[in-house]
């Protein structure tokens, strides 16, 4: 198959699991179907499990949050399977891959798993396009189950290999005069895989090592104005800083650190429990940061800028661009005082992630 019908058959794949309908995928002898948990209904966990009773497929970081380990796992198994007894029904099922009532219900269990086996990198790309149809990276899943004409199926290694090499495309440019900064252009770049637009904002004259602001979008704070973040602020602040020298900010569309809008709100409920950003996501069943930095050297490179300054407090920024071949020659610092909403968030992560605040 070639990289495009390859592409094709990946993004069809996540619209289908955004529609709750099952996928098949593929590796070696191994096959699994897929049905995503929290879109599951009597019907179609019915139907899945006609061709057998189905397990329920979680990450490591929510299986951890459940206490759930497997002695027979291969050592950095990234998928769990937990083998669903009798009474583990499908409300129990969708309770243990959703955390919103664990505080409410703490007791679930017990948790019989199997080693993942021939079925790990299966189950491993099973999560990955999870995650990248922005649903909660859990699944009810079928072993080796006979083909169906009507179900599409995909290849393990190709969803895994999905996000490494962003093939983007600048499809439009247009003057774009901002509050604070009217002498601005904006690109539109189109991933060639189907995936979310990124813009970049080319403000004043950007130098030969300019000034470059990476700002993941945030719609609640770029647009409706929360306190629970800074990005808001920081997105205004970065571009006040590129009017004044010049520079680039790309504007990423991965929402919530890369969980999609739907599942940061969901960690906001977690975050008014209790837990902080970090464990939020954990609970979700994501890692802390899931972000695709890559996407950004690839805008770079097309806009022919391979030096820059980074105007961030993230060094996982720094090296991430400089891994994709982007010199990084200064890092300049962009903080901004917290208030009582998000003074427990910007600690978070300045001690959990590393952020130089």
């Amino acid at each position: 198959m070639s990289g495009a019908a390859t592409d094709l058959a990946l993004a069809r794949a996540v619209d289908d699991l955004r529609r709750g309908v099952a996928i098949r995928v593929t590796d070696a002898a191994a096959a699994l179907h897929v049905l995503p948990a929290e879109l599951a209904r009597p019907a179609s966990l019915a139907a899945l499990e006609g061709a057998g009773r189905a397990d329920l497929l979680l990450t490591p970081e929510r299986a951890a949050t459940l206490r759930i380990t497997n002695p027979r796992a291969a050592a950095g198994a990234r998928a769990v399977f937990v083998t669903r007894m009798p009474w583990h029904d499908l409300v129990t099922s969708i309770a243990t891959a959703d955390p919103a009532d664990d505080l409410a219900a703490p007791f679930k269990g017990p948790f019989p798993t199997r080693a993942p086996g021939r079925h790990g990198r299966a189950g491993e790309a099973a999560l990955a396009l999870l995650k990248r149809a922005a649903l909660l990276p859990a699944a009810f899943v079928v072993a080796d189950p006979p083909p169906q004409p009507d179900m599409l199926a995909v290849d393990a290694a190709a969803a895994l290999a999905w996000r490494r090499a962003p093939r983007l495309a600048i499809v439009s440019r247009a003057r774009l005069p901002l509050d604070g900064a009217q002498d601005c252009e904006v690109v539109a770049f189109r991933p060639e895989d189907g995936g979310p637009e990124h813009l970049a904002l080319l403000v004043g004259a950007p130098g030969p090592a300019p000034l470059v602001r990476l700002h993941s979008a945030c719609l609640t704070g770029d647009v409706l104005g929360s306190l629970k973040c800074d990005c808001g602020p920081q997105l205004r602040a970065a571009i006040a800083a590129l009017a004044r020298e010049g520079g680039i900010l790309l504007y990423l569309q991965q929402e919530g650190r890369g969980i999609g809008l739907m599942n940061k709100l969901r960690a906001y409920a977690l975050q008014d429990q209790g837990f902080d950003t970090v464990d939020a996501n954990l609970r979700l069943g994501f890692a802390a940061e899931e972000r695709d930095f890559d996407l950004a050297a690839a805008m770079l490179r097309s806009m022919k800028v391979d030096r820059i300054r980074l105007l961030t407090n993230n060094p996982a920024k720094t090296g991430a661009l400089e891994e994709q071949g982007i010199a990084v020659v200064e890092r300049v610092p962009l903080v901004l005082p917290a208030n009582p909403h998000n003074a427990a968030y910007l600690e978070t992560k300045r001690r959990r992630q590393g952020h130089q605040l």
